[in-house]
């Protein structure tokens, strides 16, 4: 066999481990084990720190994009410079057919950033965030983090159907990112940078700390661990507390109080969580449709922002209210104040000019337009249905808040965070349960129609990215060495020659081959090291007679394992010590083997999770009719 060729052994380290992280079996490896948590508890209390500074960082960062989009919505509609944030539907009344042409600015300007700036501005910046994390190791290009928030701005404040939301999250988690690449990270911890910026920029938009921590969770992170969860928490908290000082300390809607008639009104909840179901699939499709049609244009993309924003134009001048973030119009919605033809000229508007917008590329947020279009929806629900059944006396207000969660948290996949999102921009726990049962009925239609992506990765899955939707714990982390080890051990004598091991080897004799690796052990019966079959080609290779002993052959470092130890424990020591084989010792004696833990063992509890999943067991009642015949 050629010397370059590395050994696999079952306790030798991998070329890049030195000696002082190698484990041995005398028992010496106490420290060394103990190190990496030490190391990780310090690196989780540095980058604990570091979200505290984007904390704060993506509150400031979120007060002044709506200061900036206030001074763009004065300059483009009204003629004079202030940051005060306003809406550009009182400017129809001056403006008249003037306030078509205006978007369209935006749109031409928005176009040039995208095309000689970084085409990553363009959406609605979470499925921006979310390739950074799954294929770039959570890196985010600087000029992301400054021309995401001014793209936003001048687009919004021309007069663009969007939320300021989508692109803070983008930023926030942006310089996260950035963070993360300015300083020593892993690939992880950029990972929960990213992650604790968008977390905040979330919670520093809307006030909602809670939501913005479970959305970076369910639509980032990928993951459920105390080395991320702590951070969140943190930045997210400081965002909220910045918003507070600045923004003021009630939420971003002020809605009257609701009725949300539990539990007569729940048969009504039943239907209104099929709708939402239904439209967040439709608009989805609405939204790809458009895509595809901008992209089947003959013309350069540079001029698509401008196009999608002549259609914002002609809708704005017909229906103002779509035109800008429309919080004040949610606000009205919310508080029962638009009547049904109201609601349902806004929700198709809305929709209308949301999907031919965003369509074509420009830069905007996702969340408030499609929260406007759902509560709208919502809201026309219940107003018709009092209609129909006078009796019913159902609260608009009530229906319109349950919508606009149900919608976007069907269509993004993040169901738990719009549950909560909608629960703490009202503060009324009566909310609770129809925003429950509401919002999953209508996840469980966007699985059956759209079981592959949903409205957050639909563009990535279409660059063949694949995002999880569903999180569970590894099965590696519950199960322990000794419910998946080989009891049968593979043991020879230290003081065999390698030419009789050679010869019993090839008898094909049971004791040596039924594993690629065997456990040598002295006279008193410890361990005190490993041969692999390699091992033996190598030796003979150097020393056709086959005199040297199997123990001078093989390796007396041993990497080792315990029967109580986490089976991604062991796992991790193949991969770090490049071994695909582990003797398992006892703690108290780690000399004294009691199994023996190979890749097999590793993909047995892959193989019982599995059937966990899909073998069917019989139940009771099958018993029960064979014991009675």
């Amino acid at each position: 066999m050629p010397e370059s060729t590395p050994p696999n052994h079952g306790i030798r380290s991998s070329p890049h481990a030195d000696a002082k992280t190698q484990l041995s079996v005398t028992g010496l490896n106490t420290a060394a084990e103990q190190r990496p948590l030490a190391t990780a508890q310090f690196r989780l209390v540095m980058i604990s720190f570091l979200a505290a500074g984007i904390g704060l960082l993506a509150g400031v960062i979120a007060f002044l994009l709506y200061k900036l989009i206030g001074l763009f919505t004065n300059i483009a509609f009204y003629g004079h410079f202030s940051s005060a944030f306003v809406s550009p539907r009182h400017a129809i009344a001056h403006l008249g057919l003037w306030v078509i042409p205006i978007p369209v600015i935006g749109g031409l300007i928005v176009g040039v950033m995208a095309k000689y700036g970084s085409s990553k501005i363009k959406g609605h910046g979470i499925p921006e965030a979310m390739e950074a994390v799954l294929v770039n190791s959570s890196r985010i290009q600087p000029r992301v983090a400054i021309l995401k928030p001014i793209s936003a701005a001048i687009a919004i404040g021309t007069g663009g159907p969007f939320g300021a939301e989508g692109p803070i999250i983008q930023t926030g988690g942006a310089f996260g990112s950035l963070v993360g690449q300015l300083l020593h990270t892993t690939a992880s911890e950029r990972k929960v940078l990213l992650a604790c910026g968008a977390a905040a920029g979330m919670s520093a938009t809307f006030n909602t700390p809670i939501a913005g921590v479970i959305l970076a969770i369910e639509l980032l992170l990928f993951e459920f661990k105390s080395r991320s969860f702590i951070p969140l928490v943190i930045a997210s908290t400081l965002a909220t507390a910045v918003h507070m000082q600045l923004l003021g300390a009630g939420p971003m809607f002020r809605v009257t109080a609701m009725d949300f008639d539990v539990p007569r009104g729940l048969p009504f909840y039943l239907l209104l969580g099929g709708l939402c179901g239904l439209a967040a699939v439709g608009f989805t499709r609405l939204l790809y449709w458009t895509e595809d049609l901008f992209e089947k244009l003959p013309i350069d993309e540079v001029w698509w922002p401008a196009i999608g924003a002549f259609g914002l134009g002609i809708i704005g001048y017909f229906v103002p209210r779509v035109l800008g973030v429309g919080y004040d119009t949610i606000g009205d919605i919310l508080n029962a104040n638009l009547a049904l033809s109201a609601l349902i000229v806004v929700m198709l508007a809305k929709s209308a000019a949301l999907a031919i917008s965003l369509g074509s590329g420009t830069s905007g947020g996702l969340l408030a337009p499609m929260f406007m279009s759902g509560a709208a929806m919502g809201g026309a629900f219940a107003m018709a249905l009092n209609k129909v059944f006078p009796s019913a006396h159902l609260s608009p207000g009530a229906f319109a808040l349950v919508a606009m969660g149900a919608v976007f948290g069907a269509a993004s996949r993040a169901t738990f965070t719009f549950i909560i999102f909608a629960f703490e921009i009202t503060r009324d726990y009566n909310s609770v349960l129809p925003l429950m049962l509401v919002s999953v009925i209508a996840d469980g239609v966007c699985m059956l129609l759209m079981p592959s992506a949903s409205i957050m990765t639909e563009k990535l899955r279409r660059r063949g990215l694949r995002i999880p939707h569903e999180y569970e714990a590894d099965v590696l982390h519950y199960m322990t060495v000794s419910e998946t080890m080989d009891q049968e051990i593979s043991s020879i004598p230290a003081a065999m020659k390698i030419g009789e091991l050679a010869d019993r080897i090839a008898r094909g004799e049971p004791q040596v081959t039924v594993h690629h690796g065997m456990i040598i052990l002295d006279e008193q019966g410890e361990l005190v090291g490993v041969i692999t079959r390699g091992d033996v080609m190598r030796a003979l290779d150097k020393d056709p007679s086959g005199v040297i002993t199997v123990l001078e052959a093989g390796s007396q470092n041993v990497v080792v394992t315990y029967p109580d130890e986490a089976l991604h424990e062991a796992s991790e020591k193949m991969l770090r010590y490049n071994i695909g084989r582990l003797p398992v010792v006892d703690r108290t004696d780690p000399r004294k083997v009691i199994g023996y833990l190979g890749r097999p063992g590793i993909m047995a509890a892959r193989l019982r999770r599995f059937n966990d999943e899909y073998v069917r067991e019989p139940g009771w009642f099958k018993g029960f009719r064979k014991s009675a015949g």
